[in-house]
């Protein structure tokens, strides 16, 4: 059963540790509750297809058969193809399989169900479909499928929560983009791991390289080029390219990366997502033993556990979806990729560092105000003010007492708008920016990386949050300026429709020849390590900006 509603979410990967099993459960409760909030982040509210669709009289074969799907204005939308065999039973935490061919035409006039989630308090989504491993593809205009198009994949953010589904592609289809967007596994069922089990911490990102396997065998019946794929995520999502740019297996399955809002290269201090949640020195990044242990944790509950992984492993798998989704926290805990293994075989961000990754080009950023969403959504905009005492906590607990003193000197309350806003400034810095900067630096040296800051201070809140709240240029606020979002678009002043178009043109000319650049469009030079270079986006000017000054880079630099 799904039950539908367009809604964000971005949920933190929390990690116990192997010994005093009843702390790290409450630990990891702690640090998924706190979080709770921070679900309803990176897919925002509206984006779902709504195409006034007509019937199409024509059908596109794919390798497992034919489908057919649904026409709207010039573009076609073929929605519900599947691209791995369900998930389900013995298939259930393995790695993903063919798809059964199908005899006759394929309804693919509908999305198709979504991956298992429960419901957070900003977004009403839930489902216990395990068969879900569905893409959506939007072709281009008619006048623009005279040859092959560049091809453009969507991996969603959240990690716990949303779909494919949720991300219209129309207004990238218009650039000339074959659009493809793909649900994956959450949570626990895209996460957990156990010792022996193949895949372990892995299958959600084993699903997304499924899909652009898919793509490279039937791009070319939809129009587009399989020789010019350009993967690009939000958040979550752009965290999982990281991993496939380091990923043996991922190697030739795509020619560009995009990676908006990525934790790849990014640690956490203590509280920073929340009062009570540990510091990590990843955010996405757990070693196999670390997703054992929270595996462990998590389904300690649900009366599988043995001394013999594959007694444990049986019994999960005979367990009912939603028997699973029953235990606080199973989704959220599981917001991590396991590493060393034959997916990933090494930590992502240490072979980005080393130059062990696919060379392929990369646009990247992040948004100028990242981290006052979760503030905002955690106190001020719930209600809950964030105080001058609680912002002095805060920086003891994540910088220690010494340190403390220079960063609120460096970043004093009285010189913002609330304590909040300090509090958010100073986590945007410190763990959005500085990440996302050594990011870009790893990359540079090989590759052209295309840097950016969105930095649309008034973009539309598109969480149901109760006003009064100053949320800025707010994680994944930049997305419903790419995608066709009925409830951002609507408040768009005419600046940010030029911003949008802007946006969007420089997306397209990226995934066309690995260069932003065009027509109409202001200048945008390549990231260098010895020459920076990040192009802020905003509706009142597009061209640099000094990233590092900005954000105050040597002076975090300094303190570390």
């Amino acid at each position: 059963m799904t039950e539908t509603h367009r809604g964000p979410a971005r949920p933190f990967p929390a990690r116990p540790f192997p010994a005093r099993r009843r702390l790290a459960r409450r630990r990891l409760a702690v640090a998924a509750c706190a979080l709770a909030l921070a679900a309803a982040v990176s897919a925002p509210l509206g984006c779902a297809v709504r195409p006034g669709p007509e019937p199409v009289g024509e059908s596109v074969r794919t390798d497992a058969g034919p489908v057919r799907g649904v026409r709207s204005g010039p573009h076609l939308l073929f929605r519900g193809i599947p691209y791995a065999g369900a998930p389900e039973g013995r298939h259930r935490w393995a790695p993903p399989r063919p798809v059964p061919p199908w005899k006759g035409v394929r309804d693919a006039t509908a999305p198709g169900p979504l991956c298992p989630q429960v419901p957070s308090p900003y977004a009403r989504i839930s489902s216990t479909e395990e068969d879900c491993l569905f893409l959506n593809v939007t072709t281009p205009p008619a006048a623009d499928r005279r040859r092959a198009a560049p091809v453009l994949v969507w991996i969603h953010g959240d990690g716990s929560v949303g779909g494919g589904s949720f991300f219209d592609g129309r207004r990238l289809a218009a650039r000339g983009l074959v659009v493809v967007t793909a649900n994956y596994r959450l949570g626990v069922f895209g996460g957990l791991a156990l010792p022996g089990l193949e895949g372990s911490g892995t299958f959600g990102l084993q699903d997304q390289r499924a899909a652009l396997a898919w793509v490279r065998r039937n791009a070319r019946a939809f129009g587009g080029d399989p020789g010019n794929v350009t993967v690009a995520g939000v958040s979550f999502g752009a965290s999982a390219i990281a991993g496939h740019l380091t990923s043996p297996a991922s190697a030739g399955l795509f020619h560009r990366a995009v990676m908006a809002s990525g934790e790849g290269t990014m640690d956490m201090p203590a509280g920073a997502m929340g009062p009570g949640v540990p510091g990590y020195p990843w955010y996405v990044w757990r070693t196999a033993r670390e997703m054992e242990d929270i595996t462990t944790t998590m389904t300690s509950s649900l009366g599988c556990a043995g001394d013999r992984p594959e007694r444990t492993l049986t019994c999960l798998r005979s367990l009912p979806v939603r028997r699973i989704l029953e235990v606080p926290y199973v989704m959220n805990a599981f917001q991590a990729f396991g590493y060393g293994n034959a997916t990933l075989p090494e930590l992502p961000p240490a072979a980005l560092r080393a130059g062990r990754f696919h060379r392929v080009p990369v646009l990247s950023g992040a948004t100028r105000d990242e981290h006052r969403a979760f503030v905002g959504m955690a106190y001020d905009a719930a209600g809950r003010p964030f105080t001058g005492a609680d912002y002095d906590r805060a920086l003891r607990t994540a910088f220690g007492a010494a340190a403390a003193a220079r960063v609120r000197a460096a970043y004093p309350p009285g010189a913002f708008a609330s304590p909040a806003l300090a509090w958010a400034a100073v986590v945007t810095d410190r763990m959005w920016a500085r990440g996302t900067q050594a990011q870009h630096d790893a990359l540079a040296p090989h590759v052209p990386v295309y840097a950016y800051e969105f930095a649309d201070r008034d973009a539309p809140m598109f969480l149901p949050l109760p006003g009064g709240f100053a949320f800025g240029a707010f994680h994944a606020g930049d997305v419903p300026y790419l995608f066709e979002d009925g409830a951002a678009e609507p408040r768009f002043t005419p600046a940010q429709r030029r911003l949008s178009a802007a946006m969007t043109g420089y997306w397209a000319a990226f995934a066309r020849t690995g260069a932003p650049r065009g027509s109409g469009l202001p200048g945008w030079r390549p990231h260098r390590v010895d020459r920076p270079y990040t192009q802020s986006l905003a509706p009142q000017r597009i061209g640099p900006v000094d990233y590092r000054r900005e954000h105050r880079l040597a002076f975090w630099d300094a303190l570390s």
